[in-house]
């Protein structure tokens, strides 16, 4: 605290005793408040946002609990009288505050240092946070730095040198070794006390333990630091998904036909819809595709995660159906395939999905599946779903067999291929295809495939999916 040397400025004023009483009780009430909300934290390790926030309450609770010193300290230079309640809440408040960091008022201590008569003071709240017994007394300036950092020793000289010559503040922060061994930071504060003459009489310094607070200060740099990265590394992720799928899934845009020419070739249109959270780009795929000989090849599939690992995955079985489709391996044999693929893949997925193989010269279909929703059929303003052939998801077992469909079209037939994510809002959810095959009289108006898909975007484009999906329209001409 200031000398009583300090003669050239007049003495401050005593505060109210009851506005700082009312001041330490709304600190109290604020402080348990802020470590209420740290302790109720439940921070898991690999939690970057919410070791962050942790960060943020702890470096709160140390600013109140400075902040509470230094209005503990104030009180305690009022005059001494009973205070009732007030005495025991704010015990009770140091008590919970020493369970962690000791004692509230420990945390600020102060010192003075007289050139004239080298008599050394230093309050009971110094010789706490040096640890150091006041049997042992004071140290002088030339014996303070024995317990400074080797490094930090020629700062705290710079100071008290600027100060005892040049009259200039004393400003700054500096590590200790206690005498039990701990290192603390300490932050000091001083100014030259002058004597009348305008010479330095003596110095005066008010030291602070800041060490929890820089401690919460690192952990925020180093958790904003690791939020920054994982935030990086998933935007980078995300945009190496999107890359990824827009590379893989057919470029065109607009309604296809297969074969381009003959009465009924088939009107092809499709769409990817992205969950809510756009984040999670999944391994939804669509894939029209004109075989050798005249037939087409329609596929929409599923597979498990997301991110890179699901598109480069989907990108993979996209590319074998394909492969094999052009081979002239039909719908049923090729889901086999597609099957031991997944098994034998360096990472392992489940993945569902549907494949058509479409002939223009009888219109026939033949379609196989594995675990994912059948193909809905509009014929004359209704709609039904297919009867399934058996077939388990990819991935799943071993050697699985696949059996394969057969359907004879007729002109006008509408066909729509799509993922689960369409229907289903959440995991939990069931897939709900009514309000598909409610869709019906619109489609049977609709003038194209095209048309028709983007009437399903319009049905189900603002429903909130934990999920992306695709849907596929394919309309028989004749």
């Amino acid at each position: 605290m200031p000398s009583h040397v300090f003669a050239d400025r007049p003495a401050p004023q005593p505060p109210e005793r009851g506005s700082v009483d009312a001041l330490i009780s709304q600190t109290r009430r604020l402080r348990g408040d802020v470590d209420a909300v740290r302790r109720d934290a439940v921070v898991e390790e690999d939690d970057p946002q919410g070791r962050w926030q942790r960060a943020l309450c702890d470096l709160a609770v140390h600013h109140l609990d400075d902040l509470g010193a230094h209005l503990g300290q104030l009180r305690e230079g009022l005059p001494e009288e009973s205070t009732g309640a007030f005495e025991d809440e704010l015990a009770e408040y140091e008590a919970d505050s020493a369970q962690r960091t000791g004692s509230l008022l420990s945390r600020v201590g102060s010192a003075e240092w007289n050139l004239l008569t080298d008599e050394v003071s230093w309050s009971d709240e110094l010789y706490q946070i040096l640890g150091r017994t006041p049997a042992n007394g004071p140290m002088s300036l030339d014996e303070l730095p024995s317990m400074v950092f080797a490094e930090d020793q020629a700062l705290l000289t710079a100071m008290v040198t600027d100060c005892l010559v040049d009259g200039r503040p004393i400003d700054g922060e500096f590590r200790m070794v206690r005498t039990d061994g701990r290192v603390r930071t300490v932050h000091m504060m001083g100014e030259p006390v002058l004597d009348s003459d305008g010479c330095t009489a003596s110095m005066w310094a008010v030291l602070r333990d800041v060490s929890e607070l820089r401690r919460s200060q690192r952990a925020l740099r180093e958790t904003s630091d690791s939020l920054q990265r994982r935030q990086h590394f998933a935007h980078t992720e995300h945009r190496l998904a999107v890359e990824l799928q827009e590379a893989v899934l057919p470029p065109w845009r607009g309604p296809l036909q297969f074969p381009q020419d003959g009465p009924a070739a088939l009107d092809v249109a499709a769409h990817y819809l992205p969950s809510t959270n756009s984040a999670l780009i999944g391994g939804d795929w669509y894939d029209a595709l004109q075989l050798p000989g005249g037939e087409s090849l329609l596929s929409v599939g599923d597979l498990t995660g997301h991110g890179v690992t699901a598109t480069s995955a989907m990108a993979m079985l996209l590319g074998a159906l394909r492969g094999m489709a052009v081979a002239g391996i039909r719908p049923g044999q090729l889901m086999a395939h597609l099957n031991q693929l997944l098994e034998t893949s360096a990472q392992p997925a489940l993945g569902s999905a549907v494949c058509c193989r479409y002939d223009p010269a009888t219109r026939t279909l033949s379609w196989a599946q594995a675990g994912h929703p059948a193909p809905l059929l509009f014929r004359n303003g209704t709609g039904s779903a297919l009867t399934p052939p058996d077939g388990v998801l990819l991935g799943a077992t071993t050697g699985a067999g696949y059996e394969q469909a057969e359907l004879q079209l007729i002109p006008g037939d509408l066909l729509i291929l799509h993922t689960d994510g369409l229907t289903r809002t959440s995991a939990a959810a069931e897939c709900d295809t009514d309000r598909l095959l409610a869709l019906a009289p619109r489609f049977a108006k609709a003038r194209d495939a095209q048309e028709c898909v983007r009437t399903v975007v319009e049905e189900f484009g603002e429903d909130d999916r934990e999920d992306d999906a695709c849907v596929m329209v394919a309309r028989i001409g004749g």
